[in-house]
């Protein structure tokens, strides 16, 4: 165990079992509250281990990486230290959508985050394999590890990823048990878990095979390189950064499908050794071919893996099929005909279990102190299992305390997207967060994090008091930015010769930048930039982003309030914990079975309900109020009858 102090210790305020992007973020988060917390992982030089790409971030992920770390989470500062390879998806369109991505150094992000959790005074670490819970009364009591120790606590957030009976298939006879890439399996606990009645399905992920770049013909690949200007994924650090590094596109062509159709059934995905979906958004290249037969070819990307190797990792190639078809399959890539395979990909089949079993804090419906997060709720992602495992860590620090739980809603962040699609509507397929999931995500920006979740982390208690002080400066800083942006006017004496290079009309008067700022070809950061007419008085380079953004999209930004206050109005509406939904004849029967199974907290939680109609919620309110009445001793007909 590691501790400064030396003092060992076997009773903890929460245990977190996994040490995964989930069991990271929920040991921190718990910590960071001040409970006295312990993180116990099969192997502690593997946390924040990427067994599938080495990257952060992506379209709506690179926003939940961001909220994660306005909250105090650690996985933005992890991703600054280790960046090689850094791009903002999607600039030609909306900033709704933008997103930032970095390319990881495989190694060291996992050294970073180890440094990160050993700075938090709360948190202790522990190397072992936890084979069973601890019950007692009705809740959860502690974990027994394989080794014979035993640690108590009454809340454990379980993060396995895929550990739970995990097995790796590559082709149809080569199957291994294994969490991942060279470690075992959990199966005593998942066992447990059945033997508790919680119900269990199976999911499949899988990756790509990596190639040695000193084999790779890159003359015959387009390069892509990073980014010039630095794009930050924490709020809270600046660090200089590592040296950075281009990534390859590449295509899987003609050559490509011939070799997969030739052996399509040694894939364990089509040859009958895997049953379990798969992600439908990150396709096998089996499955690229066989659903989607008129495409000519496949994008791939060849990223590097760190910058002590020269390994990089095909992304765009994930595969089932044996090795040696695998080495075929690389041969048939331009730039990669001579390329020596250094380890084949493979697909993973694990136990997940359906999230509707958990309440919105993450904390188990059946049985009180448990909270599960990550991959073990139907989910896929690094950036979807953070989020959910600050969320799952703050609540049992929170429950540690006594303190009122926190549910982030789903107009406060996309965390609150993320954790009420899962307990609510479920997942048939490992859910992944797109910005289409969103209502109001011209609201949800990964460029506002800090302004929206900044005071709630003050507010929970986790951020030190130099975060604490860097939240203020930032937010004194962006309200003065928006009242000088509100306030200046611009003479065309000194902005005209600037809009003609822009290529927009100069002005005939004074105009107030606002409405100069809604123009297209007008950006705030020129205009104030060096050659620019405008002094920048000292704003950060964020800050006037952020401001330009708003300017630009008032109207749009002004229409999406008001729909979130309607929101608001309905989400406020509580429904009775213990309502007797299967009592309610007016309701359609599907609309009692989801209601009785879900026992949503808000009427803004039922209505998004997959088959729980309109009608059902109309009903559902006349069925609320006549039970109401009924417990106060007024008959209803009676009183609609005084009424008419």
């Amino acid at each position: 165990m590691v501790r400064i102090s030396g003092r060992m210790k076997t009773s903890y305020d929460v245990i977190v079992v996994g040490g995964g992007h989930a069991g990271c973020e929920a040991a921190n988060g718990a910590a960071r509250l001040g409970a006295e917390t312990l993180l116990i992982t099969s192997v502690l030089g593997r946390v924040a281990q990427m067994s599938c790409n080495p990257a952060i971030g992506g379209i709506a992920k690179g926003t939940v990486a961001r909220e994660v770390d306005a909250l105090g989470g650690l996985m933005g500062r992890a991703t600054d230290r280790s960046t090689l390879h850094v791009r903002m998806l999607n600039r030609s369109k909306g900033p709704a959508v933008w997103a930032p991505r970095a390319q990881c150094d495989r190694g060291l992000y996992p050294r970073a985050m180890r440094n990160l959790l050993e700075e938090c005074e709360q948190l202790d670490l522990y190397q072992g394999m936890v084979e069973a819970l601890r019950i007692r009364g009705g809740g959860v009591s502690g974990v027994a590890c394989a080794d014979g120790s035993e640690f108590l606590s009454e809340r454990v957030v379980l993060t396995a990823g895929t550990f739970l009976r995990g097995s790796i298939k590559m082709g149809v006879n080569r199957s291994i048990a294994a969490g991942r890439a060279g470690d075992p399996p959990s199966v005593s606990l998942a066992e447990q878990l059945l033997d508790l009645g919680l119900s269990a399905e199976r999911f499949k992920t899988g990756t790509p095979p990596r190639v040695d770049g000193r084999t790779v013909d890159f003359t015959k690949l387009t390069r892509q390189e990073s980014e010039a200007e630095p794009l930050r994924f924490s709020h809270w650090e600046r660090t200089g950064g590592l040296a950075r590094m281009p990534c390859w596109i590449g295509a899987a062509g003609a050559g490509v499908r011939e070799v997969v159709e030739a052996n399509l059934n040694e894939s364990a995905m089509y040859g009958g050794a895997i049953a379990s979906r798969g992600p439908r958004y990150c396709p096998s290249i089996e499955d690229k071919v066989k659903k989607f037969p008129e495409a000519k070819s496949h994008q791939l990307f060849l990223e590097p893996e760190g910058l002590e190797t020269r390994e990089l990792y095909v992304n765009g190639l994930s595969t089932s099929l044996p090795p040696d078809v695998q080495r075929e399959l690389l041969r048939r890539v331009s730039g990669l005909e001579n390329a020596r395979m250094t380890q084949p990909g493979y697909a993973i089949e694990y136990d997940f279990f359906p999230p509707q079993q958990l309440q919105p804090t993450l904390e188990l419906k059946v049985l009180r102190g448990l909270y599960f997060a990550g991959q073990i709720n139907g989910t896929t992602g690094y950036e979807e299992a953070a989020g959910q495992g600050i969320v799952a860590g703050i609540n049992a620090g929170l429950a540690a305390q006594e303190r009122e739980a926190w549910v982030p809603g789903r107009d406060e962040a996309y965390l609150g997207v993320l954790v009420d699609d899962l307990v609510t509507r479920g997942v048939d397929e490992p859910y992944r967060l797109f910005t289409s999931r969103a209502e109001f995500r011209l609201t949800l920006r990964q460029d506002n994090c800090l302004e929206r979740l900044g005071p709630v982390a003050e507010r929970l208690g986790t951020l030190t008091e130099d975060e604490i002080a860097r939240l203020d400066r930032f937010l004194e800083e962006l309200g003065r930015a928006r009242t000088w942006a509100r306030t200046t006017s611009l003479d065309p004496k000194e902005v005209n010769g600037h809009l003609q290079e822009c290529g927009t009309t100069p002005l005939s008067q004074k105009q107030p930048l606002r409405v100069l700022l809604k123009r297209p070809q007008v950006r705030l950061e020129e205009l104030v930039g060096s050659d620019g007419p405008l002094e920048a008085n000292g704003f950060d380079s964020d800050v006037l982003a952020l401001v330009e953004m708003e300017v630009k999209y008032e109207g749009y930004l002004g229409r999406e309030r008001d729909r979130v206050e309607a929101l608001r109005r309905r989400e406020g509406m509580s429904l009775p914990p213990a309502a007797p939904y299967l009592e309610m004849g007016s309701l359609s029967f599907e609309g009692r079975q989801k209601l009785e199974r879900v026992r949503p907290r808000t009427l803004g939680q039922a209505a998004r309900i997959p088959g729980v109609s309109p009608a059902d919620l109309q009903n559902l309110l006349v069925e609320l109020r006549r039970r109401e009445l009924s417990a106060t001793g007024v008959d209803l007909e009676e009183k609609e009858a005084q009424r008419s």
